[in-house]
């Protein structure tokens, strides 16, 4: 037996400073009755609040210190045997109330709604059935609902911690969305053995609750984190879950796992803070607005959905006593129903959660429209717990069926769940990227390894809201999308070395980089996410294809290409090749040149590695770099800072031949998050990035005369 201290208190004492009238005065002393003695005036409180608190919290206290006590009864004094136990003499009062709330459904179904007792009865109920509900411990789904006045049920319709923005700062909150309000509460920290409890913040009834327009939005922009802020914690946390796996390895527990643990949460309870920039706003009647932060639109239209809808039932504005809100908070303990913060330290660490490497998905075509729209779709993965946008199709216009037949093809990093949004296009997207086309339909799909591993294609639909979308999927591992395959054919472009292209083309940097850079400069450069999300993996095969034949309407053929497929192209044309740019050679002086600590040691490591590179090679990473720069010039627009662009392409540039690769190929060990981002990806990211910060690159006079770019590069 446990009873929730705070929501008895408050219920005895509601109930005992109401005015009664005479029918029903007794009736409400029968039903909350304890075992001492009745006070003659009833209209007057029982005891004072203070007084009640200490006598119910001394006979709380001494009911957990004495489970066990065995109590002789008066009547039973003969019988020498005959003992009760301090629980059952506590249960003795809450039978009572079980029987006088029978009563009290008996007495309301013959009482006319228009008598003065009405009201007192359905108060009366109420308390009854609040203190009987806070009884039982169990998580059950009569637990889902709460009595409030007037007898109508409050249900928890949705629970989710989220990370609310506080005059510039990021609070972690528990939201719980129930019937007629929604509740924001701070989980308290637990301490002295304490079971879990929360603090609110604030709510707002649901007949007040208002979603921010974009002009109001604006007057109020999110705080962006730097992404190598936000990548440095993932390579924090990656670290010390490969620390873990070897100390399990090693002894299977014992302190220094738990010091890890302890290390391993505090990281992920960070980056859970800080990752999340997209804004979800709300806003009371009186204009008071609160801002919610969550990584995927997809979210977002969840929460704005199901309070739209709640909406709908006409439930009017309304305000809480502080006891009403006390006991509303207190209830939210049993009512949740997400129990954990959404840290992978609250999960059983398992190594083959998700999957690592790359998803081909084919957006085929959607039926269900009941209007002829301008259509277009978004795929998002999760990635280190949150939604990361992938891919976008292009723009169907006028179709009540569009047919995309669009491939992508998405990289995973621990993924398990795959998004697709469909959008209709209304206007442009705001100067800081966020969306403001409207979602038609929104699902998902969970990411099943067992279907996956197969080479053959999965063809799937999604369902939502009347549309259906069909897709085809194809998953490649890690260890097989990793390798770098030599070309059979030399007389192309892709998977030939690079001196061997520009000495076929007569030129310092290959056609193909040339080719694909002026037109992204021509037209990509504003592009938001240019070079992070899919282009259409058939364009790009397209393009691939006609580099390889080297087809004269190249120019006319990328023209009139989607500026995605052709970055796409040139990441393909790099990661394609047989060596990587930066040679297998180097690689492994780059990156232990990269973790020097002193930084005038570093840089002229770095340097020196860089001009020992063969000229093509040299030459190619320059021009590259150069139009790197200017992208991020344009980060403001884009979104693609030096950070986002060493991300994409550091493993690109730096990744070595298999044979040298330190990444494991046996199957039987698959690659683990932490494996891919702390032992070799993120030293490649940081290479790159090192260049990219440079100001300058200083050469020799040797070197300067050879690296003078024109026309002919």
């Amino acid at each position: 037996m446990a009873i929730s201290c705070n929501s008895l208190i408050m219920d005895l004492f509601l109930t005992n400073t109401q005015p009664a009238s005479s029918a029903c005065t007794g009736l409400l002393w029968t039903t909350i009755r304890l075992p001492w003695k009745r006070p003659k005036s009833v209209v007057k409180p029982i005891l004072s609040l203070q007084r009640f608190q200490r006598l119910v919290l001394r006979s709380l206290t001494l009911y957990w210190q004495n489970k066990n006590l065995k109590v002789k009864s008066a009547k039973e004094g003969k019988d020498q045997n005959a003992k009760n136990s301090l629980e059952s003499l506590l249960y003795k009062p809450v039978d009572r109330v079980t029987r006088s709330t029978l009563v009290l459904h008996d007495l309301l179904k013959h009482t006319p709604s228009s008598h003065p007792d009405h009201p007192l009865l359905q108060d009366a109920l109420r308390i009854s059935q609040n203190f009987l509900s806070s009884i039982n411990e169990e998580i059950t789904p009569r637990r889902q609902s709460m009595t409030v006045k007037k007898g109508e049920n409050r249900q928890l319709l949705r629970d989710q911690f989220m990370v609310e923005l506080v005059e510039g700062s990021r609070k972690l909150r528990h939201v719980f969305l129930f019937t007629d309000l929604l509740l924001c509460a701070k989980l308290k920290k637990q301490t002295g053995g304490k079971g879990q409890q929360y603090d609110c913040k604030w709510y707002i009834p649901l007949a007040d609750v208002t979603f921010q327009t974009i002009d109001e939005s604006e007057s109020s922009p999110v705080p962006q984190i730097p992404e190598e802020e936000i990548d440095a914690m993932k390579v924090k946390i990656s670290q010390i879950k490969n620390e873990m796996q070897r100390e399990k390895r090693v002894c299977k527990g014992g302190k220094v796992l738990d010091r890890l643990r302890k290390k391993l949460c505090e990281q992920e309870s960070l980056l859970l803070l800080i990752s999340p920039c997209m804004a979800f706003r709300v806003s009371n009647r009186n204009g008071k607005g609160y801002t919610f932060l969550i990584s995927s639109d997809y979210e977002r239209e969840e929460w704005r959905e199901i309070i739209r809808e709640q909406q709908k039932k006409c439930f009017k504005s309304f305000s809480l006593t502080s006891l009403e809100l006390q006991m509303l908070t207190n209830s939210c303990v049993k009512l949740q129903t997400v129990h954990n913060v959404p840290l992978t330290i609250n999960k059983e660490y398992d190594e083959s959660t998700g999957l690592y490497g790359f998803l081909n998905v084919i957006v085929h075509s959607a039926t269900g429209l009941k209007q002829s729209l301008n259509l277009y779709c978004t795929l998002e993965v999760d990635t280190f717990g949150y939604f990361v946008n992938k891919a976008k199709t292009r723009v169907y216009r006028d179709a009540t069926e569009p047919n995309w037949n669009e491939e992508f093809e998405i990289e995973l990093e621990g993924s398990q769940t795959l998004r697709l949004l469909c959008y209709s296009k209304v206007r442009q997207c705001r100067d800081d990227g966020e969306n403001m086309d409207r979602i038609m339909a929104k699902g998902q799909i969970q990411l099943d390894p067992q279907s996956l591993q197969g080479k053959d294609w999965q063809r799937t639909v999604i369902s939502m809201n009347g549309i259906e979308v069909k897709l085809s999927m194809r998953f490649t591992s890690r260890e097989f999308s990793l390798k770098r395959m030599p070309s059979r054919k030399q007389s192309g472009v892709f998977g030939v070395k690079i001196g061997a292209v520009t000495k076929r083309e007569h030129s310092k940097v290959p056609l193909i980089v040339r080719q694909c850079v002026e037109e992204i400069e021509r037209r990509g450069l504003e592009e938001v996410g240019i070079y992070r999300v899919s282009g259409v993996a058939t364009d790009i095969q397209a393009l691939k294809a006609a580099f390889d034949a080297n087809n004269k309407d190249i120019s006319v053929m990328m023209s009139e290409m989607d500026v995605n497929a052709i970055a796409g192209t040139l990441k393909l044309y790099f990661r394609e090749l047989p060596e990587p740019l930066f040679t297998d050679e180097l690689y492994a002086n780059f990156t232990e040149g990269i973790a020097l600590s002193d930084s005038v040691a570093k840089e002229s490591c770095m340097l020196n590695l860089l001009l020992s590179l063969p000229e093509p090679n040299l030459l190619t990473f320059l021009f590259l770099l150069d139009h790197l720069k200017r992208v991020a010039e344009n980060e403001s627009v884009n979104k693609m800072s030096f950070h986002n662009l060493a991300t994409v392409f550091g493993p690109t540039l730096l990744r070595p031949s298999e044979k040298d690769s330190k990444i494991p190929s046996n199957p039987t060990q698959p690659i683990s998050m932490s494996d891919s981002w702390s032992l070799e990806v993120m030293s490649q990211v940081q290479v790159l990035l090192y260049f990219l910060q440079l100001e300058a690159i200083p050469t020799p006079d040797s070197k300067r005369q050879s690296m003078l770019f024109s026309t002919e590069v």
